[in-house]
């Protein structure tokens, strides 16, 4: 294939600029809604296609006779017109009509003659024998457009909205306060006037209104899928109330299915699990929740001290100084008593969320540029099957070329990727050297993609979008900072990045995805592995300790003498051994680091700043009072303060005996896995804490998916606080705070779970000192005047490993 189609894989083939929105319907309508780029005005084309389906035979169309025609032939009115592809593909024959109703229900029927039974959907038939799509999807792949082209992000029309609510449940409470932000920038606040139905009824009406008015591209929040759109949904039912809140009037909401979705109110007020895999949808707007983004950012980078609007918000310094707090529970108590201040919460809940939704959503709008699909659907998509798919579907279809079916694999497994732990315990003076994403690079290198893949869509795509990528990074570092341009080529960078990432995983994913080939992602491996194995010893021969090295980087000790410029010059030498395409990087520099297991570690940069990589030093469900502790006790290890971390864990024992600790402090963060009927099934064998909890508060029902704060209370109780959800950022709880904690259960969990994660980093002597009870000293107790970290090395670069496997294991001072 050339430039030219390969481009069109990419990016589509129709230039039509400014596509901000589309709907179709199954009956051949679209619906496409433009923002003229010169003038920013919106204009609407109604258009027609022809639904379309790909099956592997004609047999369940045969009973079609004559209204079955070749596509050569021409379409007709009534009639159903077939292509076949070529190639070996399995999906071989592309089928239109003019209603694709009537074309599913004729493959329905078919398909039900001939096995026998019948079908009343054709999710219910096997994927192998056909591929049908959302309407929306349909058009964008067969017309070869996609949003936004032409679009730079600040000429979105954006608005945001957040509900104020009496409480959690939408079978029992109410709204009584919508803020809401236009695309100007602009807020405002509409209340209900009064406290009964006729009240809500209203507010819900003169907020219908003042979105159609303001007639955004995109509505947005944080958690807009979870809570606020379900929320709304479950009232206006309730009060008979229309929610046309799209472009073309009716129908209002419409239902949409989602990895993740809505989870709301308590027992049987909370949705199913089909429900809280549904989102909403409506025509003519892209509904985008910013916690998608947030929870991929975190994913990955696993810096987040939590998900929730406020905490994130301060965490990227978008929060305001004056920025007002309310705990979550106590709004509508305040609003009573100072509506002003709820006020002023509410126009920076959507403040705060636009200047997240700008922060974080770039990546999505640029995938939008390129995959046929919602701009909505790609916010919060899986990169393999959210993205790739769609855009080798389009590419396949764009060739004329049959498109292969899933297959299960021939049983060979997909080997892991790279990884090494040359040492554990407290290092100093360390250098990461970064391995630009080494997988797909060995792609690249080595022309390693899908057998299947016949056209090599995979890898002209990977090559077009790394090529691509390069010239927006250029662009974003030579565009003025916070200026549109850099945010832009910064967006386009990072979502190629994710597309770019995801590939090899693509390639592994065995039955999962349509070009899967474990024993090409296991190549990819093998090399990768051959890859680090060189990068490693060539590094340990110029005189670095080896630390960690995985397929993103290696992380290595130098000398003391060593300056910066010893640093790069290293790592600029081995990274002319690597393969032409593989690129090593200089990526930072720190003043120590404690390795404590593969992946899980924490580094202190120069200017004293503190990061927690893994799980075993940053978990969604750890008690906060613990997570202190090891912030305050890394920093004195790291230091080089063995008889610091000493001090802070004494006070911390001392805070925790004293009850000087707050009991939020102390709870732990669970998600429910079992409903009510499953945990009385298990509860006479195994109590568990979470439902204890919940029973102990007079809670008999509840859902699989529910977020508790729980602990451990004295007596062997098990108590329950409310969920912050980030709301509790400023210290205020919004209850009395019981303080009803067993002490010295925590006491233990903080030595055995906690302190355990610094274990690399002491010798064991200094361990069980450092460590001692407090409250039970022992008469032999070591000074502590003398102790320093230590580094200990448990392997060496891989083709030294087997000759020195006698080697006694080296422990020894940091450096």
């Amino acid at each position: 294939m050339g430039a030219m189609a390969e481009d069109e894989w990419l990016w589509g083939w129709d230039p039509t600029p400014g596509i901000v929105s589309v709907w179709a319907e199954p009956d051949g309508r679209a619906f496409v809604w433009r923002r003229l780029p010169d003038t920013g005005a919106l204009v609407r084309e109604d258009v027609r296609f022809r639904p379309w389906l790909v099956l592997s035979s004609l047999e369940d169309l045969e009973h079609l006779g004559p209204r079955l025609r070749p596509e050569r032939e021409g379409h007709a009115p009534r009639r159903v017109t077939y292509q076949e592809l070529e190639g070996p593909g399995a999906l071989r024959f592309l089928i239109r009509a003019e209603d694709g109703r009537a074309l599913a229900a004729d493959v329905l029927e078919g398909a039900s003659r001939r096995l026998g039974r019948p079908f009343a959907n054709l999710r219910e038939l096997d994927s192998n024998t056909v591929l049908s799509l959302p309407p929306e999807e349909q058009y964008l792949t067969a017309s070869g457009r996609t949003y936004f082209k032409g679009l730079s992000f600040d000429a979105l029309h954006r608005l945001q909205f957040d509900l104020e609510t009496t409480g959690l449940d939408p079978g029992k409470d109410r709204v009584f306060l919508i803020a809401v932000r236009g695309p100007g920038g602009g807020s405002e606040v509409l209340e209900a006037h009064g406290e009964g139905d006729a009240a809500e009824a209203d507010l819900l009406t003169r907020f219908v209104e003042r979105v159609r008015a303001l007639d955004p591209d995109v509505i947005e929040n944080h958690n807009l899928h979870g809570f606020d759109l379900p929320f709304v949904a479950r009232r206006a039912r309730h009060l008979r109330v229309a929610l046309p809140l799209g472009r073309a009037g009716a129908p209002g909401l419409r239902h949409r299915p989602s990895a993740r979705g809505s989870a709301l109110g308590r027992g049987a007020e909370r949705q199913s699990d089909a429900m809280r895999r549904a989102r909403y949808t409506v025509p003519g707007r892209e509904c985008i929740d910013t916690l998608d983004a947030v929870l991929r950012h975190d994913f990955s980078a696993r810096d987040l001290p939590g998900h929730g609007l406020k905490v994130v918000a301060k965490h990227f310094g978008i929060a305001g100084p004056e920025r007002e707090y309310i705990p979550g529970a106590r709004v509508y108590e305040t609003f009573r008593t100072d509506p002003e201040r709820v006020r002023r919460y509410a126009h920076d809940d959507v403040a705060e969320a636009a200047g997240l939704a700008r922060l974080m959503g770039g990546a999505a709008f640029a995938l939008a540029r390129m995959a046929p699909r919602r701009y909505e659907r790609l916010a919060d998509a899986g990169p393999a099957t959210g993205v790739l798919d769609p855009l080798l579907v389009r590419a396949y279809l764009r060739a004329g070329a049959a498109l292969p079916a899933h297959e299960p694999g021939d049983g060979t497994s997909h080997s892991g990727a790279a990884l090494h732990l040359f040492a554990s315990g407290v290092a100093r003076r360390v250098v990461k050297a970064d391995v630009a994403s080494l997988y797909p690079s060995l792609m690249r290198e080595y022309r390693i993609g899908p057998k299947r893949d016949r056209l090599g869509a995979l890898l002209a795509l990977v090559d077009r979008l790394v090529d691509q990528r390069l010239g927006a990074k250029k662009r974003a570092r030579a565009a003025a900072a916070g200026s549109s341009e850099r945010h832009e080529n910064e967006a386009l960078s990072a979502a190629m990045k994710i597309i770019v990432n995801s590939a090899y995983g693509y390639m592994g994913a065995g039955g999962l995805t349509r070009f899967s080939d474990v024993h090409a992602a296991n190549e990819v491996t093998r090399r990768g592995r051959q890859v680090l194995a060189l990068l490693c010893r060539e590094l340990a021969r110029r005189g670095v300790t080896l630390l960690e090295a995985d397929t993103d980087g290696v992380y290595f000790a130098v000398p003391e003498a060593w300056t910066e410029a010893d640093e790069r010059r290293v790592v600029s030498e081995v990274a002319t051994l690597l393969p032409r395409r593989v690129q090593l990087e200089f990526d930072g520099r720190y003043a120590a680091m404690l390795s404590h297991e593969p992946k899980n570690y924490a580094l202190q940069s120069y200017d004293g700043t503190l990061s927690l990589k893994g799980v075993a030093f940053r978990s969604s469900r750890a008690e906060p009072f613990g997570e202190a502790f090891l912030r305050r006790a890394l920093r004195c290890l790291l230091a080089g303060d063995v008889a610091g971390v000493r001090e802070v864990y004494v006070a911390t024992v001392m805070a925790l005996r004293r009850r000087q600790v707050r009991t939020l402090e102390v709870t732990a963060n669970v998600r429910l896995t079992k409903d009510p009927a499953q945990y009385r099934a298990v509860r006479e064998r195994r109590r568990e804490l979470p439902y204890e909890a919940l029973l102990a508060s007079g809670r008999t029902s509840w859902a699989v998916g529910e977020h508790l704060r729980v602990y451990r209370a004295v007596g062997g109780r098990a108590g329950l606080l409310p969920e912050p959800d980030g709301d509790d950022v400023g210290g205020a709880q919004g209850e009395v705070d019981p303080r009803d904690y067993d002490v010295e259960y925590y006491v233990r969990l903080l030595r055995e779970t906690f302190a355990a994660r610094l274990v690399r980093g002491l010798s064991p002597g200094d361990f069980v000192t450092v460590f001692e009870d407090p409250g039970q000293p022992s008469l032999f107790t070591l000074s502590l005047a003398d102790a320093r970290p230590v580094l200990n090395v448990v392997a060496l670069p891989p083709e030294e490993e087997a000759a020195s496997a006698a080697s006694p294991e080296d422990t020894r001072p940091a450096s």
